[in-house]
């Protein structure tokens, strides 16, 4: 990345050039590893029937006024890159609304939904260039606390490699978050709240601030935009936010990303640190009842200053790139060929992640239509383990200098 372009806009042109750039990964962990090809139940008996109508909207009529539609919109924008079966599915399911009768007060949070995504999903697709790390921490942390200024430290670290940061756009550490990099290299992920009525002075009025009404799709941006999420101490609102990407990592449901835990002061009183305590409760509370399994301690690190954290998220994409299914099939980016012997490791070390055969080295898979030029790690993935899949990646990234 050059200097002097973290934070630029990028124009059409940029963009599509982007996809082709080894070195980048910005889309990899913007889409669910392994998405499911329809909303529809597998079995519809499992669904209750839906309102008979005079015309379906899935009527043939009625799908042919639709296509008619979206290509009148595409021609009358120029778009092209765009795929018309989904965004005519889109269209389908909000037509579907009427028969089922949904109220008006559903019908407002869907529509709101909607809308809060794609215009969030538009701000960020504006900026696909720089690797993205999400902060978490709490709104009520004084500025000279030493929690907020390892928060801008940290921060400004990741700023000068190249990063941006999204934050909540509140006080305390998400403002710490944005004053490290600046206004630049900051993306602001409100909620309106009554007692949070504006952003931050470092965000407030910019571009990149979006505004959500709901957690929910808040929450869905800060986690599918990062390629990194550091915690710092933080509240109810601080470990909801982390437990939920602890969650999404461990069942697969989002990509493998570093999840970081970093304290201002780690000594601060005789107990150890906020995030020594909440390492303690994991194993003594739900580790040791066998509500989460050992290898889910390697879904999750605890720094021991910022710049361990930001050494940490670096070391993590030093030979790993990105990762996606095909199928049945787990492809993993590297950015180098392993040995034989490397390969023989993974195997002797990670057999049990392997559902049949074994992992060995490929070249992009069948299907595959991003960073083709990259060597893969791939393997038959038994879609269980994630703890152990992140240990797989550190394995791999620990042949950076062999």
């Amino acid at each position: 990345m050059k200097p002097g372009r973290i934070g630029r806009p990028k124009d059409r042109k940029d963009k599509k050039t982007m996809t082709t750039d080894s070195n980048r990964s910005p889309e990899h962990n913007r889409v669910e590893l392994d998405p499911p090809k329809s909303t529809q139940p597998k079995n519809e008996q499992a669904a209750p029937p839906e309102t008979r109508s005079a015309q379906r909207a899935d009527d043939g009529e009625i799908q042919e006024g639709i296509i008619d539609l979206i290509n009148k919109v595409a021609i009358g924008s120029g778009a092209s890159d765009y795929d018309e079966k989904l965004v005519r599915e889109l269209i389908t399911a909000g037509l579907k609304l009427i028969p089922d009768g949904r109220d008006t007060g559903e019908l407002k949070l869907m529509t709101a939904t909607m809308k809060e995504l794609r215009y969030a999903y538009r701000v960020f697709g504006e900026y696909p260039e720089p690797h993205k790390v999400t902060i978490f921490g709490s709104a009520r942390t004084p500025e000279d606390h030493p929690d907020y200024l390892a928060a801008v430290e940290f921060s400004k670290l990741m700023a000068q490699a190249g990063w941006m940061a999204i934050t909540g756009a509140g006080d305390g550490i998400m403002k710490a978050g944005h004053e490290g990099p600046g206004r630049e290299s900051s993306f602001g992920v409100a909620i309106r709240l009554p007692f949070e009525t504006s952003a931050n002075t470092v965000i407030a009025g910019d571009e990149k601030l979006i505004n959500f009404r709901y957690f929910f799709t808040r929450k869905l941006m800060f986690l599918s935009q990062a390629e990194a999420v550091v915690c710092f101490p933080g509240g109810f609102g601080t470990l909801d936010e982390c437990f939920e990407a602890l969650t999404l990592i461990q069942t697969g449901k989002a990509s493998i990303v570093p999840v970081v835990f970093v304290d201002g002061d780690a000594q601060s009183d005789e107990h150890g640190s906020y995030w020594d305590g909440w390492i303690h409760y994991t194993k003594t509370q739900l580790e040791s009842r066998g509500w989460i399994s050992e290898e889910d301690n390697h879904l999750f690190y605890h720094a021991k200053n910022p710049q361990d954290a930001a050494d940490h998220v670096m070391n993590f994409y030093s030979v790993y790139h990105s990762s996606r299914y095909v199928r049945d099939e787990l492809s993993i980016r590297v950015k180098k060929v392993l040995t034989d012997d490397q390969i023989k490791i993974l195997n002797d070390e990670f057999s049990v992640l392997v559902k049949t055969g074994d992992i060995h080295m490929s070249a992009a898979l069948p299907g595959e239509k991003d960073h083709l030029d990259l060597p893969r790690v791939v393997f038959t993935h038994t879609r269980y383990k994630f703890g152990l899949v992140r240990a797989l990646i550190d394995r791999i990234n620990s042949f950076a200098d062999a």
